[in-house]
């Protein structure tokens, strides 16, 4: 099959400089004898002229040049169409890149773009949103909404505001529903994950898969501000095994589960993000997986 390229470029994803990596895709792709076409995103998410475009030019692959909040617009406009997902990373995270193996350097991840294969990706929805990394409530949904209000992205910043906002956080009240099995919960976040990052391979669901039809949940619960750092570590590591529902949820600092579906009823509305981007709250959260959503070029 003869391939053709649509490349989108988000001006103002991470903090790479955009001209010299335009030029090392045109370079590069051209000597791979691809046919291609750059374009830059649309930040309202609006790609109903691109689907005509696709369909009507044959187009075989859409590289999405950038972080996160790229990927969830661009795959979430497209994902009914037959093409083929790649990643170059240009994020201030880039957690479905890292979780999939793509690299950060730009050849590296046109050498997968290149050579890699096709695979199935999962995604989710959470009420109305669509999501195909992480979303959660609470603590780090309050940091996204901060770090979005920034002049200044990157990791510097996402890291100088989560050390602000730590010291601030207080828990949330939470009833989270599972089939035949409900529970409460004073929590400092709740992450649901099809991924297994946050991004820039700080790894919080060790356990996660991109296609095994599962959500990873993980549930930060309250308790002494200072057993925090040592109780994520432990979860980062992987030391903390997955959890059947049965077990005394009392006596862990974190709960980690995997469901295809939940319920999160948010008592005390606290924040939320999908995928890093801040977004409005809400009372309740229906939560279900999306299987097979779209194909990802991912290392061989």
């Amino acid at each position: 099959m003869k391939r053709k390229i649509i490349y989108l470029i988000n001006p103002i994803s991470g903090t790479s400089k955009k001209d010299s990596i335009k030029k090392l895709i045109e370079k590069e792709t051209t000597a791979q004898g691809i046919e291609f076409e750059i374009l830059p995103t649309n930040a309202k998410g609006d790609y109903d002229t691109l689907k005509e475009k696709i369909i009507e030019e044959k187009i075989t692959d859409v590289v999405i040049v950038g972080g996160d909040g790229t990927v969830n617009q661009v795959t979430f406009a497209l994902k009914e169409l037959p093409v083929r997902f790649g990643i170059i990373p240009l994020g201030s995270g880039n957690g479905l890149a890292f979780a999939a193996n793509i690299p950060k350097k730009v050849m590296g991840a046109l050498a997968i773009v290149f050579n890699g294969t096709p695979k199935p990706v999962d995604a989710f929805h959470i009420n109305e949103h669509y999501s195909c990394m992480l979303s959660g409530v609470g603590f780090d949904a309050v940091v996204a909404h901060r770090f979005a209000e920034k002049s200044k992205r990157g990791l510097f910043t996402y890291t100088q505001e989560s050390l602000i906002n730590f010291f601030k956080a207080n828990p949330y009240q939470f009833e989270v529903v599972l089939d035949n099995f409900s529970f409460f919960t004073e929590a400092f976040a709740i992450s649901v994950a099809n991924s297994n990052q946050f991004g820039n391979n700080l790894t919080i669901a060790p356990k996660a898969s991109l296609n095994d039809g599962l959500l990873d949940v993980v549930i930060i619960q309250k308790m002494n501000k200072a057993k925090i750092p040592f109780a994520l570590l432990k979860q980062i590591r992987g030391n903390n095994k997955l959890q059947e529902m049965v077990d005394d949820m009392s006596k862990k600092n974190i709960l980690y589960f995997q469901t295809s579906s939940l319920t999160i009823k948010n008592l005390k509305l606290a924040p939320l993000h999908i995928d890093g981007e801040p977004k409005e709250t809400a009372e309740e959260f229906n939560i279900s997986i999306i299987k097979d959503c779209f194909d990802l070029i991912q290392p061989n």
